[in-house]
């Protein structure tokens, strides 16, 4: 969502070829990406009276102040407002629709959007309508686009409805559904007491996120690997507590961070986020950086558009500025989200062959 004049100071042609090329989004969060203006309709509409203010070029400031305070359970806090507006079916269709919609104009291919339909429910929906009305959305604003969109259902951790939740993706997993995660406040509240949920969609083979190794270390991803059986890691940006980098620039790993590059374990990193949680100081010192070089699977995600004011495109072009990623580090990144996507085989390879390695192959010959 940065304007233009923001991005005046970058390369016109590297934001356009970045715009472009295909994308791939494992992580952002419904209730995190909604549009401001949205909101304001949404809350008059039901009465809601909390806003802050209902101008929407402030709302949007105030979303990213709000969440640009160093941490984690400070920035949990701005999402009251966008779970409040969502609490009605067609409240849920239009901000998913408009997600779907704003995905596909920021050049993204294929996206797995998470939330949790237990924050849904106040107004008298049920569970499962919260879930329908949500893949609707999604369904109504990807029509006739070049883009698929994966639900991931969420519960939260600080709750104890994690079986019921996870039984709920499950019975929406062949409408839309493509797997399970936990979120919310991760200190104190370990992947493990979730532990019968995740062996629930363990046993029906179900795919499995967590988030894991945001605002807590190495035990909270361990839990999330060897106990909870996730495939993927949300955010996973502690895995740098066990690499040791000495003065020569050499990498030595521990066992859980081996573990997780041998194994290919897909990291869902969120560098702009993680700097509003306070969990990196900057892009510069982001561990994206030294993980890329050291090529664990990482991917390039938003976690939350609005909270962060933040596209696809413009965590790309954070990353081609500091770190000067080129098309071809764009690509692989993008091949490494859509390898660990949970969406069928086929269709991956799909979205690999026909829209992914041409895009990108289009945008070198065209610098040739």
């Amino acid at each position: 969502m940065t304007s233009d004049d923001e991005r005046s100071g970058s390369n016109p042609r590297q934001v356009e070829q970045i715009l472009a090329a295909p994308k791939v989004l494992l992580h952002d969060h419904l209730d995190g990406s909604m549009r401001p203006t949205t909101v304001i309709d949404l809350a008059a509409e039901q009465g809601y009276t909390n806003l802050p203010t209902t101008d929407p070029d402030d709302l949007a400031k105030w979303f990213t102040r709000g969440a640009d305070r160093r941490n984690l359970e400070l920035y949990l806090e701005t999402f009251a407002h966008t779970v409040g507006v969502t609490q009605t079916k067609d409240g849920l269709i239009r901000a998913a629709a408009e997600s779907a919609e704003d995905m596909a104009a920021d050049g993204i291919v294929y996206a797995e959007v998470r939330f949790a339909p237990e924050q849904h429910t106040e107004a008298g929906l049920t569970l499962d309508e919260v879930v329908e009305a949500v893949v609707e959305g999604f369904r109504i604003g990807s029509a006739n686009k070049p883009i698929q969109i994966g639900t991931l259902v969420t519960a939260m951790r600080t709750a104890a409805r994690s079986y019921e939740i996870a039984e709920l993706a499950i019975r929406h997993r062949d409408a839309g559904v493509v797997g399970f995660d936990i979120a919310g406040a991760e200190a104190g509240y370990p992947p493990t007491r979730h532990l019968d949920a995740f062996q629930l969609c363990m046993r029906e083979n179900l795919p499995i996120t967590i988030h894991a190794g945001e605002a807590f270390g190495l035990p909270s991803i361990a839990e999330a690997l060897n106990h909870c059986g996730a495939q993927r890691l949300g955010h996973g940006v502690r895995i740098v507590d066990d690499i040791e980098v000495g003065d020569d620039g050499k990498a030595t790993l521990g066992r859980l961070a081996s573990w997780v590059r041998d194994r290919r374990v897909p990291l869902e990193m969120c560098p702009t986020s993680n700097i509003n949680t306070g969990v990196a100081p900057s892009i510069a010192e982001h561990p994206i950086g030294l993980l890329r070089r050291l090529r664990f699977r990482v991917t390039v995600n938003t976690d939350n558009r609005l909270m962060s004011d933040v596209t696809l495109s413009d965590e790309f072009l954070n990353l081609s500025e500091t770190f000067g990623y080129g098309l071809s580090d764009m690509e692989w990144l993008t091949l490494n989200a859509m390898k660990s996507a949970f969406w069928p085989f086929e269709q991956r390879l799909r979205i690999i062959t026909e829209q992914i390695k041409p895009g990108y192959a289009a945008l070198r010959n065209a610098n040739l």
